[in-house]
């Protein structure tokens, strides 16, 4: 396995972040608005790129699914859960601030999926211990 870099991190983060904008975010410049808005027009190019977001998304739940495990999860969402409570708490933002909020939120899920394709790469890193896929032993 090739050691990871901060560029690589970065690359994994920027994807992971644009697969969640262009899913949805709240400017309304998404697939779902898109798709919610023409679907009587375009409903094969709907289903396709639906199907697209759908192969990525499994793509990357997968990867962050199998590398941070349940324990890595539940950890990453409690860290989430305490950045928006830190923000909200010391009035950086207004829990009633639905936009600002979708914001946070929509970053750290970027931030959960980029760690999970990561994951692996760091451990080896820093600990010298490598992920290894289940195998099907057939004999």
């Amino acid at each position: 396995m090739k050691s990871i870099s901060l560029a690589g991190i970065g690359t994994r983060f920027v994807i992971a972040l644009f697969l969640v904008l262009v899913t949805w975010n709240p400017t309304g410049f998404s697939y779902l608005e898109w798709a919610l808005n023409n679907w009587s027009i375009y409903p094969p190019l709907v289903v396709f790129f639906g199907l697209v977001l759908i192969v990525c998304w499994v793509i990357f739940l997968r990867a962050t699914i199998r590398s941070l495990g349940p324990v890595g999860l539940t950890l990453a969402a409690a860290l989430s859960g305490s950045i928006v409570w830190l923000v909200v708490y010391y009035g950086l933002v207004e829990l009633s601030n639905r936009t600002a909020m979708a914001w946070i939120l929509l970053l750290l899920l970027a931030v959960i999926l980029a760690a999970g394709m990561s994951w692996s790469h760091l451990r080896r890193r820093w600990a010298g211990q490598a992920d290894v896929d289940d195998l099907d032993d057939d004999s």
